[in-house]
């Protein structure tokens, strides 16, 4: 059980850095919240209980262990010097590519950039447009890696950061994506799409609700509009350790939360009717 307790405690060490990020919406923080607590209560520990943590976090162990299983990826890129008929190949397989994106046949021209990309595996047009069909195809995280190496090949690639930017945007990574579209800008000055989207990006941030529901308080309005925190809690009230744990602190046993203690709409029942109005009234 220790090494579940250790697992259990890298776990929660990843949400909690997640939430501290900043690029995740009012939404998404809820539910890692309520992720982490169900996980501290599922497995007995906490924050403090640091004799749990592991000498690497989840994703260095993570990171590791994909490479042990791609064990005959090139890294560098010495290894594979790619003939002149691998580079006319190449560009072939690039050019079918593109028109398969023409066609909005999306999948296809991934696979024939992913060709392209095993015939010369250094050039960074190649995985800037397999990332644009990755998020057409709305993998986005997929997309992220592909402008990463295409950045990495070819560091003043405008088109790279334009389409990193757009990746981020739509995995709700504002603040990343402006600074990549202001990069983009930098290298395109005249390009209005990342004008745009810039735009957009940064409005995106400011309409953003902060984590206390904009109110400087705990925003309970929205916790009790979110349906996953909702379906929980009225599974939790059927639990009866937690029907006597609520009753007790709502008639004063466990300290004040509101009310009189055996006064009326206090009690397990009244939360549990609480949460049964929110659900039939959407």
């Amino acid at each position: 059980m220790t090494d579940n307790k250790r697992l259990a405690y890298s776990i929660i060490q990843f949400l909690r850095d997640q939430l501290q990020s900043g690029d995740l919406s009012s939404d998404a923080q809820e539910s890692l919240e309520v992720a982490v607590q169900c996980l501290e209560t599922a497995f007995g520990i906490s924050v403090e209980n640091e004799d749990l943590a592991v000498s690497r976090t989840l994703p260095e162990i993570f990171s590791a262990a994909v490479l042990e299983e791609v064990p005959n990826v090139v890294v560098d890129s010495d290894l594979h010097s790619p003939t002149v008929e691998d580079l006319s190949k190449a560009e072939l397989l690039k050019t079918e590519g593109n028109e398969q994106m023409k066609i909005e046949n999306y999948q296809s021209a991934v696979d024939y950039y992913t060709k392209a990309i095993e015939l010369n595996p250094n050039n960074a047009v190649y995985f800037c447009n397999r990332a644009a069909a990755y998020s057409k195809l709305g993998n986005y995280s997929g997309a992220v890696q592909d402008c990463e190496k295409a950045i990495a090949f070819d560091p003043c690639y405008s088109k790279a950061y334009g389409r990193m930017g757009l990746a981020l945007a739509s995995l709700n990574k504002y603040s990343e994506a402006v600074d990549y579209y202001k990069k983009a800008l930098e290298l395109d000055p005249d390009n209005e799409s990342y004008k745009a989207n810039l735009g957009v990006a940064e409005q995106k941030i400011k309409d953003a609700p902060s984590p206390t529901g904009g109110s400087g308080g705990f925003d309970l309005a929205g916790l009790l509009n979110n349906p996953g925190f909702m379906n929980m809690a009225s599974n939790l009230m059927q639990n009866s350790q937690v029907q006597q744990l609520v009753s007790g602190m709502m008639s004063g046993s466990y300290g004040p939360v509101g009310g009189t203690a055996g006064g009326p709409g206090t009690g397990a029942n009244d939360i549990a009717g609480l949460i049964q109005a929110r659900q039939s009234n959407p």
